[in-house]
């Protein structure tokens, strides 16, 4: 299925655009549009001015919805002509930084000032702190407040200081310690045995490492360490190797994964509901030096990583030789020699598909769904699954909350169906509804899932349905084939729904997900593992359900012919039964009187039915 797209609305100034646009020169240049209010709105660059302008204004534009919302708002432009595409690209980067238009990309990330402090009570703390207003000792300002808080962590675990609530000395010998004691990543100073010069002794080795790095650090306590066997103190001898230890396995920690690459910077970015998070890895010297994230208002994914390269280094002065990113952008060329010019070296833009620099383009991208997923309170494989499935079906951004649907029988008896709800790629039970089948006396499964989408659909929006029947899906699953989805797609345009994307489960003769059906053809999901798995367990899911429903209604029919065997008991007296009684196991427990009570017959017809009751397995 295509990419969504929008209409324009319409813009009672498009016939001046277009006439204006019509006499425009074909040089390259940088464009800019301006609303009513003569405010900037946009701002961008080509190699063709007069080609990519008309692009925004034609009869029959195809924009997506972003574009659509800045071209209904454009007033009228103006434009600079350049002498060739990279003085265009140059002068666009400029106008972004200065006038900060709307429907631009813009950067905005968590960068501020960041600092270490060693708290000034009896037994000192060391934490990550972002200004200085409590009390204490304060190392830095920083700019990272990535390493400043992986420099915390770093040397709380090294050191094995405690990260706990606990006051010390007042809670002393009170309770058990921690398991952060038992792993050993605390010395466990609440049981009250190591002593207050102790203590401050490792307070002044930590902040040593942290102001002086591993190898000073190392060199120190390495002497310490000698001295400590010479005077056969091997207790704190062998505390000082253990620390020794840990201080080289955390230099060591950082380095690149297999890979040769000693400056680098990588980048690569996850769809996000409201946009795109894209992420940073800066390696310096071999090691992860910094990261950056920045969540992105996305007007056309087409050139995102064009607009975030030019935007993230027009103005830095650490340009690394090598640029990691997950999509080559079509300016590539431009922005090498736009970077070259910026940093006084040679610049490669190196896309990542395979490979051990696939596996930094991944860290990357896993750093990125983490990001949207603490912002939108789930997982970041949840993100990743829904980001590759949005990718492998063409949807404009991932499907937050998607319904499926299967049909469950045996032949023509007990016909049914369920609906599933998954949303942020997890189940969401309580929007699971079951449906009997009532149109229909023999078994089709198309006209089925007619049958049952059409009385679901036609409930979107109804302020007399619960929140879940009213809601629209971004996506809906069926649990079958190119047939499957030709039989409902009619269905969905008659109701105006054609913006909901609709495709189909397959499965193979092993009954496991295969592929995703369209109507005339199949996606297959190779090299797309988190997209894969989610969907076996949405198709897995939906199929669960709909056979239980099944199973329980045919029961509850196997009863009925059994119930109404008996002389007095009809088929509106069994179904009470098994509406008052709900399962078998309590029919076993009701007493004849309650059963002659319960369906109104006399004592001989209850006592009969308590008798078959009893008989049943």
């Amino acid at each position: 299925m295509p990419l969504k797209r929008s209409v324009i609305t319409i813009n009672p100034r498009l016939p001046f655009l277009r006439e204006k646009t019509s006499k425009l020169t074909s040089s390259p240049g940088v464009y800019i549009m301006k609303n009513k209010e003569e405010a900037i709105i946009y701002i961008g660059k080509a190699k063709n001015l007069k080609n990519r302008v008309t692009s925004y204004f034609r009869e029959n534009p195809d924009h997506t919805p972003k574009v659509a919302a800045m071209v209904s708002n454009v007033h009228d432009y103006d434009f600079i002509v350049t002498d060739s595409e990279y003085e265009a690209l140059l002068l666009e980067c400029s106008l972004i930084k200065q006038h900060k238009p709307k429907y631009n990309i813009l950067l905005k990330d968590d960068k501020g000032y960041h600092y270490i402090r060693i708290s000034d009570e009896a037994y000192p703390r060391i934490t990550a702190e972002k200004n200085t207003l409590s009390g204490g000792e304060y190392l830095g300002p920083y700019t990272s407040a990535f390493i400043t808080k992986e420099t915390v962590d770093e040397v709380n675990k090294v050191f094995m200081l405690p990260t706990c609530h606990k006051c010390f000395p007042r809670d002393f010998r009170k309770g058990r310690p921690c398991l952060n004691f038992h792993i050993k990543q605390c010395m466990g100073l609440c049981r009250g045995k190591i002593s207050h010069s102790e203590y401050s002794q490792t307070i002044k080795s930590a902040i040593d490492f942290i102001k002086n790095g591993s190898s000073h650090s190392v060199e120190r306590m390495e002497a310490e360490m000698l001295s400590a066997a010479e005077n056969l103190d091997f207790e704190r001898a062998a505390a000082l190797r253990d620390r020794i230890n840990a201080v080289k396995k955390a230099a060591e920690k950082q380095k690149i994964i297999n890979c040769n690459l000693t400056d680098a910077d990588v980048i690569a970015g996850v769809a996000s509901p409201d946009g795109m998070c894209i992420s940073v890895l800066m390696y310096r010297a071999g090691k992860l030096f910094d990261k950056s994230a920045f969540n992105l208002t996305v007007m056309d994914t087409e050139d995102i990583y064009s607009a975030f390269l030019k935007q993230f280094y027009h103005s830095r002065n650490d340009i690394p030789p090598v640029i990691l990113i997950e999509n080559e952008p079509a300016d590539k060329d431009l922005i090498e020699e736009m970077l070259k010019a910026l940093s006084g070296h040679k610049v490669k833009l190196r896309a990542a598909q395979r490979g051990q620099y696939y596996e930094l383009i991944r860290l990357a991208k896993n750093n990125s769904s983490e990001y949207i997923a603490i912002k939108g309170n789930h997982t970041g494989k949840d993100v990743i699954a829904l980001e590759e499935l949005a990718k492998a079906l063409g949807l404009e951004k991932p499907p937050q909350y998607i319904e499926a649907y299967d049909i469950s029988n045996l032949s023509s008896e007990s016909m049914v169906a369920g609906m599933v709800v998954f949303e942020n790629g997890n189940p969401l039970k309580r929007a699971y509804k079951r449906f009997n089948i009532k149109e229909l006396s023999l078994q089709n499964d198309y006209g089925s899932m007619q049958e049952v989408l059409r009385r679901r659909l036609v409930k979107i929006g109804s302020p007399d349905e619960d929140e879940y029947f009213a809601r629209k899906p971004d996506l809906i699953l069926l649990d079958g084939g190119k047939g499957h989805v030709n039989s409902v797609a009619p269905i969905l345009s008659q109701l105006g729904l054609n913006d909901i994307a609709l495709f189909g489960m397959v499965k193979d003769n092993k009954h496991r997900t295969r592929a995703i059906a369209t109507g005339d053809r199949e996606i297959q999901l190779s090299g797309m593992k988190s997209a894969f798995m989610l969907l076996t367990r949405i198709q897995d899911e939906v199929h669960r359900y709909s056979v239980s429903f099944m199973h329980s209604k045919h029961k509850k029919k196997t009863y009925y012919s059994e119930f109404t065997s008996i002389k007095g008991i009809g088929e509106k007296k069994a179904a009470k039964l098994m509406t008052v009684f709900k399962t078998k196991e309590n029919l076993k427990k009701a007493s004849v009187q309650e059963l002659a009570d319960t369906i109104g017959v006399n004592i001989d017809t209850a006592n009969e039915l308590f008798q078959l009751i009893q008989e049943m397995k």
